[in-house]
């Protein structure tokens, strides 16, 4: 007789079990992620549309030197040393300049002619940061970082298991490619969730992966690995949480302040050393403007002796990035690094990126993420509606248990990977199967609440 003691996959009702606690845990966040990435995807025309006050103003007369445009921005905030200059777009729009002290950095908006200081606004406050540390971090720092991380990776779960539940099982497309409509009741719901999760499954995970290399947890543990495959430290072109963003802040400022220092230490020996002046910012504007390098571009000072000026195409499309060294004495470029140019992983992260933010092709590439995202939002909402329909009153309403089943070797070997893969989703797991088997199905009153098993030993089957 066949023996059944083990399967590849498990039944139906152990995957809708999977499928419905996965949702029960993310779907605040998923909403949430859903709504404020919505909003940052247009950041290009939010922030136009706030600076517009500063844009095409009237000018009457030569414009005064960068150095002197920078200088007034510096002076504006007392205490502070320049970290960015960003070059104009237009000649007539106000000049951006990044002044920090310590790990603080402030945008000073100055007029290009009177030198008149129009706008501070510290760069956290900034509407789109808020927003992006709102969407990666609940603005709560590396504690937000985690945990949308974690509601990420078990949207995974969600989503891969959903479209499993939603594989064709015979009958019609309808249910399956288009909802009926006129249905009514649970069936309308049923093909809404359906179908809204298989059109928005394939973007909702693109979004899900190419959004970790910013997590606090997965973001460290691929700079990890990368380390520890080249050999070297990693230097990547994204950060992986707002402390790290303070933390590099305050590292280049103290440089920057050692430079415009009288003296700095060295091996013990205070060695004199000349304070960095701000005159060769028009000499690095005469090369760069020719360059016509992807819009903002980023001017910084050195930040260590012997270091050179550093130019950055801060593009959003981060494949038109370029990063530039320059000779402060002489204006001329030292080195120019293209995106083309970056090891392979991370290009791949910079695509992912770029779309990820709505910017690798436009505003079809700001469209299809809107749509995504509005299409999270509808499965989040038919899915309580679904669950609100079939829920008894005095249980939590999961899926039933069904007699203990034969192990399911193909299921497991793929929840290994995917912990092994995210690995806070693997700690997770093993933490509530823990809890589970050691506390909430030997408590009675808990263990009908949640729909679980008796605990109980697996017996091989016989038939």
């Amino acid at each position: 007789m066949k023996d059944t003691t083990t399967r590849r996959w498990p039944g139906y009702n152990a995957i809708w079990r999977w499928h419905f606690y996965a949702g029960l845990f993310c779907i605040p966040f998923v909403l949430w992620l859903a709504c404020t990435g919505s909003i940052y995807l247009f950041r290009p025309q939010i922030e136009a549309l706030i600076d517009r006050p500063y844009t095409r103003l009237a000018l009457n007369g030569p414009r005064a030197s960068v150095a002197a445009q920078a200088g007034a921005a510096v002076r504006a905030v007392p205490g502070s040393v320049l970290h960015r200059y960003q070059l104009p777009t237009r000649p007539d729009d106000a000049v951006q300049v990044i002044v920090g002290e310590g790990a603080r950095e402030t945008r000073v908006y100055v007029h290009p002619q009177t030198l008149a200081v129009l706008k501070k606004i510290d760069e956290d406050d900034r509407l789109m940061r808020v927003i992006f540390r709102l969407h990666g971090e609940l603005l709560m720092g590396n504690k937000g970082s985690y945990l949308v991380e974690l509601a990420a990776s078990w949207a995974i779960v969600m989503i891969l298991t959903g479209l499993f539940l939603w594989w064709p099982r015979g009958g019609g497309l309808g249910g399956v490619l288009y909802p009926r409509l006129r249905s009514g009741g649970r069936r309308f719901w049923r093909d809404i969730h359906g179908v809204t999760g298989f059109w928005v499954s394939f973007f909702a995970l693109f979004l899900l992966l190419s959004g970790l290399p910013w997590t606090k947890s997965w973001g460290s543990y691929l700079k990890a690995v990368r380390t520890v495959a080249t050999g070297n430290v990693v230097k990547q072109d994204w950060s992986t949480g707002h402390a790290d963003e303070l933390k590099a802040r305050a590292s280049i400022d103290a440089g920057t302040r050692a430079m415009t220092n009288e003296h700095a230490e060295h091996g013990g020996m205070t060695m004199p050393h000349p304070a960095t002046s701000l005159a060769p910012l028009d000499r690095l504007i005469t090369t760069l403007r020719p360059l016509q390098l992807a819009a903002p571009v980023l001017i910084a000072p050195p930040s260590a002796v012997g270091q050179p000026w550093t130019a950055k195409s801060d593009a959003a499309n981060r494949p038109l990035r370029t990063d530039l060294t320059l000779d402060g004495a002489t204006g001329a470029v030292l080195t120019r690094k293209d995106f083309a140019e970056q090891r392979l992983i991370d290009r791949i992260v910079g695509y992912g990126v770029a779309a990820h933010e709505g910017q690798l092709f436009g505003i079809a590439n700001q469209l299809i993420g809107l749509f995504t995202a509005i299409g999270l939002m509808l499965l989040s909402v038919s899915s309580v509606v679904l669950w609100w329909r079939r829920k008894p009153a005095d249980v939590l309403g999961a899926p039933p248990a069904l007699a203990m089943q034969p192990i399911a070797v193909g299921f497991i070997a793929v929840l290994v990977a995917l912990g092994l893969f995210l690995p806070l989703l693997g700690v997770s797991m093993l933490m509530v199967l823990a809890v589970e088997w050691l506390l909430l199905r030997r408590l009675p009153g808990v263990r009908r609440w949640l729909g679980l098993r008796a605990v109980q030993l697996p017996i091989p089957s016989t038939s």
